[in-house]
């Protein structure tokens, strides 16, 4: 158990407190961000602290710290704050939900925020700074870089290698032993077939309106 400050005051700061004052033997006691976005003093009933003033108030070594950031700037904002809290000597801890399907021996990296219904299966490894958010399939013997964010429902094959920096939307699919080069952007429900190229970005055709009214389907 740690005594654990999120970085972060938004949507995804708001859920991570609720996931690890659940589902986790950890306790959140106050929230930081840098000081151009700490408005008040409190954010979910705890202390809101400018990050320039986080390791004399809650030191390194008495608590811990979880960065709970979306995937802006292709996950290199995420990255830069996990590279300063490490640098001021904070343990990153990880969250793994208790109805995570989580089958491989291979420990979860760093800073890691793993939601409910995800499937990972044997022999898979996840870096460090990982979103994996709900609902997704990660196939045996696939290997997740540092920094990636998955969205939800997203399919990932066997022994697929997804490289540091990437995002994958929502209902995108990853077939089997293919490479997801780094900083890879898949769009909402793209069927990636072969390697990737670093900093490509791939878009699924898009739903056309009809020229029918719906009541004019015979369904």
């Amino acid at each position: 158990m740690a005594r654990v400050v999120i970085f972060g005051a938004g949507d995804i700061a708001r859920l991570a407190h609720r996931y690890f004052s659940t589902d986790s033997p950890h306790e959140v006691v106050a929230f930081t961000a840098d000081a151009a976005y700490v408005k008040e003093e409190r954010f979910q009933g705890l202390p809101l602290v400018p990050f320039t003033e986080l390791a004399g108030r809650y030191p390194p070594g008495d608590f811990a710290l979880f960065v709970a950031l979306s995937y802006a700037r292709m996950n290199r904002l995420r990255a830069e704050k996990f590279d300063a809290a490490r640098a001021l000597g904070y343990d990153l801890v990880s969250y793994v939900s208790s109805r995570c399907s989580y089958l491989t021996d291979a420990p979860v990296g760093k800073n890691c925020f793993i939601l409910e219904d995800n499937t990972i299966q044997p022999f898979v490894t996840i870096g460090d700074d990982v979103t994996l958010w709900s609902g997704n399939h990660i196939g045996h013997d696939s290997t997740i870089g540092d920094h990636v964010f998955i969205s939800s429902h997203v399919v990932v094959s066997g022994h697929c290698r997804i490289e540091p920096y990437c995002f994958l939307g929502v209902n995108s699919t990853l077939r089997n032993g293919i490479t997801v080069a780094a900083a890879t952007l898949v769009g909402a429900g793209a069927a990636i077939m072969e390697d990737t190229t670093a900093e490509g970005v791939y878009l699924a055709a898009r739903a056309r309106l009809a020229s029918q009214k719906s009541g004019e389907i015979d369904l």
